[in-house]
């Protein structure tokens, strides 16, 4: 730390300070008394005093001259660090960042450092502080994480697909260069990571790895310390402050060869860049939905631009705008046609809920197949993307649900403990034997989660080893990974679990998937949900078969016969793409228009109406090609009693957009309205709420 007591003072002159603080400019503050000016580099941090506090902000210009008379102007406190932390890559990343997105630059330089150094520690004595270490993890700890059916030491032969997508991408990696690796499910996408990672390790390089969830970190940290002999960093929201900043030194410092995270870790400065690896690059974990709105696939792209090294997106259901930029010859796109090793494709088959009659949610048709899977030893994968008990609890006397009273939507039922949850705020309260309207006794539960799944399961196979996977059951440290231990050491057959369960996993010896409810994302009005709907179910479709055993996917539908449903099916997630992207261009939406969302919300309903009316007004004045749709409720127009509402802008080319934008961000935060509501702007948004 460099102080303000420190002699041989310089000329005045300014700093001007990026504040981590919601507000679009720098702060102008004097040099510390005696302090040196002429070595000084962008992107220092700063310790200055601000209103009544001190805060640390990071030095973005230094000038002779200030709109103030200097006489006005207070005095920096001390300059934290005699070089910057972050390399001017990364610097140059969060300045692009920061327009792009229209956030503020204090903030965004702020979101990239371990929460440490943003308290203003000191970077130099940290760094000698941390221990002399080359792994993440101990051998003994990844036997916890480990696939043990998979002999991940055997030498795995490539196919001539997979050889060939390893070649294009070793060929630029001393160029930037964008590869959408497409490869149907099991088709080995992890083996080609892997060799160009080898690559990249021979030429004395660092790898970054970025994955959507925190539950696939373990199972492809197996895989990459079983074939790595290198120093190896995670990192994710369960790590402590601690082991964030060891870890993002050890990056920085170059002596981590792999880094693999979430989307936060694409911030990770690396002193040798050799590749960024965006695995299931379609996964909307990839957009961050709170606070600085950026989407760390795009980001990660920019930021190989900038530091001249090849990104991998990779995924068996990849985003429509990636497809699109592949198809505009701005990616190169590798193709993996087939699976890997001995493993074929499963077949489909749609079970019409017309003719059956279900029993909590399973028809005879399935239950059937189930048992037959079983009995030859397979296991069995159910898919229900709807955790709790069930949905909805009605009294059956007077007809009274079980509604959020701040949110105003239906409350979940939840057993162990019993209890009611709503599942868009997270507020929780006990289940009442009685109807609070009526008195009645009669509270039935309608309608299926994963817990009673479970409960229904255990009555037709109750010798059958049974893991549920969903975030009510994962909840407690290493539960994920006895959950995934057990699957792989064959104690749970059958396997039911949302959402999380369909995301990269392997599971070996799984042959049937059963896809409960396959409708609801057929009918919605988000314009991404076709899209969505068929990237979940490729995804889940795709656990089944992935070895040398047949699999097969059955579907409950009460709509078999719908045309995009069948032409998924039938013709492969690809020409199903097509048929979306035919759609998406006739009705001018992404990836053929770009889009902006300003979200507010208010205790008061007509506060968030009142101050996006204004804003809706000022865009007016300044963007004639833009299309403003709203204000309007949003889809979940309550949220934890908060009256939500936006405005969506729409336009033809991103650059007429990003001007508008550039001009209104400004002016609409000195709105009086702005001060009785919390709003936001969300470019690029994939959440319509």
């Amino acid at each position: 730390m460099i102080s303000n007591t420190d002699k041989n003072s310089s000329a005045k002159r300014i700093l001007k300070i990026a504040i981590p603080a919601p507000l679009h400019q720098y702060f102008e503050y004097l040099a510390p008394a005696g302090f040196p000016l002429t070595p000084l580099k962008k992107g220092l941090r700063v310790l200055v005093p601000f209103g009544n506090q001190k805060k640390i902000g990071f030095l973005m210009e230094i000038s002779e001259e200030s709109v103030w008379p200097k006489s006005q102007l207070k005095q920096a406190l001390a300059i934290l660090d005699e070089t910057p932390l972050l390399p001017d890559s990364i610097q140059e990343l969060l300045e692009w960042t920061s327009r792009y997105y229209h956030c503020p630059i204090g903030e965004v330089f702020a979101n990239a450092m371990p929460q440490v150094l943003r308290t203003g520690k000191d970077a130099k004595k940290l760094k000698n502080s941390v221990k002399k270490r080359t792994k993440e993890i101990n051998r003994d700890e990844l036997t916890n994480h480990s696939e043990n059916n998979l002999n991940l030491s055997d030498q795995i032969r490539l196919n001539n697909h997979q050889r060939q997508s390893i070649e294009s991408i070793v060929n630029s990696l001393d160029k930037f260069q964008a590869f959408l690796l497409n490869g149907v499910t099991g088709s080995g996408k992890t083996e080609v990571y892997l060799e160009v990672i080898q690559a990249v390790l021979d030429r004395g390089k660092q790898a970054l790895v970025l994955v959507p969830e925190i539950g696939l970190t373990p199972q492809m940290l197996a895989r990459f310390r079983n074939r790595f002999s290198v120093p190896l960093v995670l990192f994710h929201s369960k790590l402590t402050d601690k082991q964030r900043l060891e870890n993002w030194l050890l990056s920085k410092s170059g002596k981590a060869s792999i880094i693999i995270g979430t989307r936060s870790a694409l911030f990770t400065p690396l002193l040798h860049p050799g590749v960024i690896i965006i695995d299931e690059e379609h996964d909307s974990s990839f957009k961050q939905q709170t606070g600085l709105r950026y989407h760390a696939r795009d980001l990660g792209l920019v930021r190989g631009r900038l530091e001249n090294i090849p990104v991998v997106l990779g995924s068996a259901t990849a985003s429509l705008e990636s497809i699109f930029n592949a198809k505009q010859n701005r990616y190169q796109i590798l193709h993996l046609p087939d699976r890997a090793g001995l493993a074929i494709q499963p077949s489909f088959h749609f079970i019409d809920l017309r003719q059956q009659k279900l029993d909590q949610g399973f028809s005879p048709a399935l239950l059937q197949t189930m048992e037959k899977h079983l009995q030859n030893q397979g296991q069995v994968l159910l898919f229900l993307n709807r955790r709790g008990y069930s949905p909805v609890t009605i009294c059956h006397d007077c007809g009274w649900t079980a509604d959020c009273q701040r949110c105003e939507q239906k409350m979940n039922f939840h057993q162990k403990p019993a209890h009611l949850q709503c599942h868009y705020c997270g507020y929780r309260r006990p289940l009442d034997s009685r109807c609070p309207d009526c008195q009645g006794q009669q509270l039935l539960a309608l309608g299926q989660g994963t817990q009673r799944l479970e409960q229904t399961l255990k009555k037709y196979f109750p010798d059958i080893g049974i893991a549920r996977i969903d975030r009510d059951s994962t909840q407690r440290k290493g539960s994920l990974d006895k959950l995934l231990k057990n699957i792989h050491e064959g104690e749970s057959q059958i396997l039911i679990g949302t959402q999380m369960l369909a995301k990269g996993h392997h599971f070996p010896n799984v042959t049937l998937v059963g896809i409960l409810e396959a409708d609801s994302g057929l009918f919605s009005a988000d314009f991404r949900a076709l899209e969505r709907t068929g990237q979940l179910l490729t995804q889940v479709a795709g656990r089944s078969g992935r070895a040398d055993k047949p699999g097969e996917v059955w579907i409950q539908t009460y709509h078999p016969e719908h045309p995009l449903l069948k032409h998924l099916l039938e013709q492969g997630y690809l020409s199903f793409s097509e048929l979306l992207l035919q759609e998406r261009r006739l009705s001018l939406l992404p990836p053929y228009s770009y889009l902006a969302l300003i979200h507010a919300e208010a205790l008061s309903s007509a506060y968030p109406f009142d101050f996006l009316n204004e804003v809706k007004n000022q865009a007016k004045l300044v963007g004639k090609e833009i299309s403003l749709l709203g204000p309007v409720p949003s889809l979940l127009p309550r949220r934890a009693g908060y009256y939500r509402c936006q405005l969506l802008l729409q336009a033809k080319q991103r650059n007429t957009l990003q001007g508008l934008l550039e001009q209104i961000i400004k002016p609409i935060s000195l709105f009086a309205s702005s001060r009785r509501v919390r709003w936001s702007l969300d470019v690029d948004p994939i959440e319509l709420f």
